[in-house]
């Protein structure tokens, strides 16, 4: 089958024949008819592999002292080794894809195979995909509209731990394609919102779902703009589907929020806060996971256990 894969070591990206999948217990076997490019974080995950050796560390400091902790418990030559390994294994791309079940796992329920589903599977001709990361596609909804079913959950479940209650207004920084859905989503439970970004494309197509919006690049203050926006209160809760190195949407979030306002994370953004911005005004700020509760639990993921109902009833975009 064909995979759309990338090296570590030089950022290369190519289209590689590679065996297909073999069906696990728990999963779903799936021939995909359509992937979605997430452009923010495909576009990170490209950039980040083709920087350099020193260029990676800066970025990702944490991985430095694995590598520390390596070299003190197994040598160098055995750490080098191990690094090299690793930059050379071919890492696949895409997490928005919709296809048929071609075959269901062992100890699965509530598909078959013909359903059509999207799931956080990659660009590749089958994707093996745990059950508990799959949803059937309804009969009206067409394969283009249904791989953005990933895309959406993230978007959904930054909108849910901003706990928007009625009559608030919330700001949206980033109006990539999860900002936008950021922006929808919003604007379909009657808030009022403002978006940001530096596209004037993406500002038109959020005004079009009902937002105001402010270009950052104009020279205007957006701190300004949003208390304009907030008639002089302040936003309610800002959430941030930026990708970029720079604190400055961290920073102008905090800026333009009314005391005890809330901050979303759900993109990729430098974290140099000030402290004075967030104690000032008792701010509560939360790094968004992903699709919700169960990501990255292996329990559920890998094993397809079950999430606690409360936690189910609080946040259904942990199962899309």
């Amino acid at each position: 089958m064909r995979q759309v894969i990338q090296r570590l070591r030089d950022g290369a990206v190519e289209i590689a024949d590679l065996p297909s999948p073999a069906c696990k217990p728990g999963h779903l076997l799936i021939q995909t008819s359509r992937t979605l490019i997430s452009s923010g974080t495909e576009r990170t995950l490209v950039e980040f592999a083709q920087a350099s050796m020193l260029e990676k560390v800066r970025r990702q400091p944490e991985k430095l002292r694995v590598v520390l902790e390596k070299v003190a418990t197994e040598g160098l030559a055995s750490t080098i080794e191990a690094v090299r390994n690793k930059l050379d294994q071919p890492q696949p791309l895409g997490y928005c894809n919709v296809g048929m079940v071609r075959e269901v796992g062992e100890g699965v329920t509530g598909f078959k195979a013909g359903d059509r589903v999207g799931s956080n599977g990659g660009h590749a001709e089958l994707v093996c995909i745990p059950s508990n990361l799959c949803a059937k596609v309804p009969d009206g909804v067409s394969d283009d509209a249904a791989a953005s079913t990933a895309l959406a959950a993230i978007a959904l479940h930054g909108v849910r731990l901003a706990q928007p209650t009625l009559g608030e207004s919330f700001a949206v920084i980033g109006l990539g394609l999860i900002g936008l859905m950021t922006v929808q989503l919003l604007r379909a439970q009657g808030y009022k919102v403002l978006g940001l970004d530096f596209d004037r494309s993406r500002l038109d197509r959020a005004r079009e779902f009902g937002a105001e919006t402010f270009d950052l690049g104009a020279e205007a203050d957006p701190i300004a703009a949003a208390m304009a926006f907030s008639m002089g209160r302040g936003i309610d809760g800002v959430l941030i589907a930026a990708s970029t190195q720079s604190s400055d949407p961290v920073r102008q979030a905090a800026r333009m929020c009314r005391k005890r306002g809330r901050i979303v994370l759900i993109g990729v953004t430098g974290l140099e806060l000030s402290r004075a911005d967030f104690y000032e005004k008792e701010l509560t700020f939360q790094v968004s996971c992903s699709y919700g509760p169960g990501r990255y639990d292996p329990e559920y993921e890998e094993k397809g256990a079950r999430l606690p109902a409360g936690i189910c009833a609080l946040d259904r975009a942990a199962q899309f």
